[in-house]
């Protein structure tokens, strides 16, 4: 009944560190603390642990294929090829997972190795291969996080031999110093390798369901004490902050991975649930007996989650809950609906049957995420994450059905993977022809410089082309005071050059961008003039190629997607806004027997996709952020809200019943509220550039208290209980979609 994707967007402003206004006012959330300067070096202990890593295996692997196989081949593969696995590369889950990425990256970078190495012979056919090439790797990163995070270290193998000179007759010296590499970083990895963020998703799941289980417990109990509520409220803050501390999903696309995604959402939107009905039912002691055992029955189940996230043995009793539903049910069908107390029974039964049904939801994902779910579950849960298209095949055509929804979702101008990665090949692509065309000495470090800095925007690409050029300079600096100071003697630079691989692999997300600029470019120093010495000579060669790659990305940036995903979100978030609308109303119409057709989510699933996928690169990006986080928290929050809104009624049966005033009054409403979501989305589109003020959304009218009658009182009163909630917060979208709209039309460079 509730969506598997998209929730997890709700309340989503611990990602910056910040909190909307809505999490300030109704939680009670303290004020953010002030961000740490980005120049700042923090200490991490995964950042640590892969710089002890490569300080290892990398100078290890040089020092093997230089000194003792003697082969220069040999030994530059390996040394970039330890870069690559134990650096570039950061794959999570557990060790099978990680040993999956590895001989996967190990395959991958091998036919890409050959790849380049056949093309480089010709300008013209290494650029034309490399934008299919680029493409593909980089479009690749949909399948989930380690997809995503191989796709660097992949791409190196490809740039290294098709931006240098090789023969085909080098191929076999190059995959011996490649594969060097895979081994050695892959064992280095299965030894010493921290937490993947799929555990840290599992112990936040773990904390947030049993903090709503306590404060469901102390609520039954009569027991007010806020400090269970804020203990909910910064278990999720906790969740959310694991789930959205990449630029990607941090689950794949196997099934446990997006029964993992979707409880997440679930767990965060549980939270709202609850602390919205403890809102208006703060004590639950004195409530009726069926409705206190349903939602008693809810947080134990809340618990077993928690049980199911941390490993433990759990009894999980999915038919004990929904035979409280049941009864639930019942007993509200038992009362008389011209009774003076029925509207109030309805009330509480609306919270507590929405709180039950999103722990049911919860509950299923738990036990899908931990290979313990019966295969009507896995059915069930795969619908509900892909659409009503989903078909319930083989299981070899499940996946394959799965892969290509995943893959059709993404094959748009409205993704943010498919525009990056159709930017990202056409700029190494370039990169690959000015490497040639101007006859640099390590063309390759014209594609690197490439890749390094191409962001989603163009003045984001900028700002970081600076700050890799300052930093290239920096490392110049000191790599030739260094190699002043010691030498070119290979006994000083073999010493060295540990030293400078540890903090080169310990910059990524660490460091400043441009410490880890300077870093790589004393490790390459070291390493070229254990090759050749040249001296300081090297740094300025690098300087010039780093900053021939650094204008082609500029100029890529420039002339493809300047405005970067900020366009994206603005565009999804218009698409999220009319697919949930559509969705909601269909799902009025079904639930008050206006639709005989089962609403189908598929399009507002694709749409929260889109957007999360969107907004996650948005957060990414350097510099300032044009588009207020908190306007687009609210607008994300409304499209959101409408959607499980229209989830939740989807889940009624239909009753076969006439058609009355109420019912009609009803669905008109869910009508009007539909067209003005529309409409709100057409204002944050390309095409409206007025300047006229938002139109503020309808206002809820309740046919029931004008004095109208139905057929069935309870169907009206569900589907009216349930817009009765979500009108009132329509209001809060109005000035942050002006705000997005003016910001949308300014030009890219402003």
């Amino acid at each position: 009944m509730l969506p598997a994707l998209g929730a997890r967007l709700y309340h989503r402003a611990v990602t910056s560190g910040s909190t909307t206004v809505e999490t300030q006012s109704q939680q009670g959330s303290p004020a953010p603390a002030r961000a740490r300067p980005p120049w700042l070096p923090v200490w991490s202990k995964p950042a640590a642990m892969r710089a002890v890593r490569a300080t290892v295996v990398v100078p290890g692997l040089f020092a093997l294929g230089y000194e003792v196989i003697g082969d220069l081949q040999v030994a530059t593969f390996a040394a970039f090829g330890g870069f690559a696995t134990l650096v570039l590369a950061s794959f999570g889950g557990g060790w099978r997972d990680k040993l999956r990425a590895h001989a996967g990256l190990a395959l991958t970078g091998s036919a890409l190795l050959v790849i380049g190495t056949a093309v480089n012979s010709s300008v013209l056919l290494a650029s034309l291969i490399t934008i299919p090439v680029a493409f593909a790797v980089l479009f690749a990163g949909i399948g989930g996080p380690n997809a995503a995070s191989g796709g660097t270290a992949a791409l190196l193998a490809y740039v290294l031999p098709a931006a240098s000179p090789g023969e085909m007759s080098m191929v076999p010296a190059r995959l011996e110093g490649w594969w060097l590499a895979s081994i050695a970083g892959t064992i280095a990895v299965l030894v010493f390798s921290p937490r993947s963020p799929g555990f840290a998703l599992r112990d936040g799941a773990a904390r947030s369901a049993r903090a709503l289980a306590d404060l469901l417990d102390a609520a039954l109990r009569g027991d007010t004490d806020p400090k269970y509520r804020e203990a909910a409220i910064d278990a999720k803050h906790e969740l959310m902050g694991a789930f959205t501390a990449t630029p990607y999903r941090p689950t794949g696309l196997a099934t446990a991975d997006q029964a993992l995604d979707s409880l997440v959402g679930l767990l965060e939107w549980c939270t709202f649930v609850i602390t919205d009905s403890l809102r208006e039912f703060r004590d639950l002691s004195r409530v009726a007996d069926v409705e206190r055992q349903l939602l008693a029955d809810t947080s134990e189940l809340l618990r077993t989650i928690g049980a199911l996230m941390d490993g433990q043995p759990a009894n999980v009793e999915l038919e004990r809950l929904e035979r409280s539903l049941a009864a639930s049910v019942d007993y509200l069908r038992g009362l008389r609906t011209d009774g003076d107390g029925y509207h109030d029974a309805l009330h509480l039964s609306f919270h507590a049957r929405t709180t039950a049904v999103a722990a049911h939801t919860a509950a299923a994902d738990a036990l899908i995420a931990v290979d313990r779910a019966e295969p009507g579950v896995v059915a069930d849960g795969r619908r509900r994450w892909f659409g009503q298209n989903f078909q319930d095949a083989a299981m070899s055509e499940r996946r394959l059905a799965g892969v290509a929804g995943v893959v059709s979702r993404h094959a748009s101008l409205r993704s943010v993977w498919f525009l990056n990665s159709v930017r990202g090949a056409l700029a190494l692509a370039a990169a690959v022809a000015v490497a040639d065309l101007t006859g640099v000495q390590h063309g390759f470090w014209v594609v690197l410089g490439t890749l390094s800095v191409l962001r989603t925007t163009a003045s984001s690409t900028g700002a970081t082309a600076l700050r890799a050029l300052l930093g290239t300079a920096i490392g110049f600096v000191l790599g030739a005071a260094l190699l002043l100071a010691i030498g070119t003697g290979a006994t000083a630079l073999w010493i060295a050059l540990p030293v400078a691989v540890l903090v080169a692999a310990y910059a990524p997300g660490a460091l400043p961008f441009t410490a880890g600029q300077a870093a790589f470019t004393v490790v390459i120093s070291l390493l070229f003039n254990l090759l050749a010495p040249a001296g300081w000579q090297i740094g300025v060669l690098r300087i010039e190629d780093v900053a021939l790659g650094c204008a082609v990305s500029i100029l890529v940036g420039a002339v493809f997607w300047p405005r970067g995903a900020a366009t994206l979100v603005a565009d999804d978030l218009a698409d999220a806004l009319r697919s949930s609308s559509v969705y909601l109303a269909h799902a009025v119409d079904w639930a008050l027997g206006l639709r005989h057709t089962e609403p189908d989510a598929s399009d507002a699933i694709t749409a929260g996709v889109r957007l999360d996928d969107a907004l996650r690169g948005f957060l990414a990006e350097q510099g300032a952020k044009r588009v207020p986080k908190e306007d687009l928290w609210r607008l994300t929050s409304g499209t959101t809200r409408a959607r499980l809104t229209g989830h939740s009624l989807a889940g009624l049966p239909s009753p076969d019943v006439g058609n009355d005033p109420v019912r009609k009054a009803l669905s008109e409403q869910a009508g009007q509220i539909a067209a003005w979501m529309d409409y709100l989305g057409s204002r944050l589109g390309r095409a409206d550039r007025s300047a006229v003020p938002v139109l503020a959304p309808p206002a809820f009218r309740d046919p029931l208290a004008e004095g109208a009658t139905a057929a069935d009182l309870t169907c009206a009163l569900w589907v009216s209980e349930h817009l009765k909630h979500l009108t009132p917060r329509l209001t809060e979208l109005v000035e942050p979609a002006a705000v997005v709209a003016r910001q949308r039309h300014r030009p890219w460079w402003r």
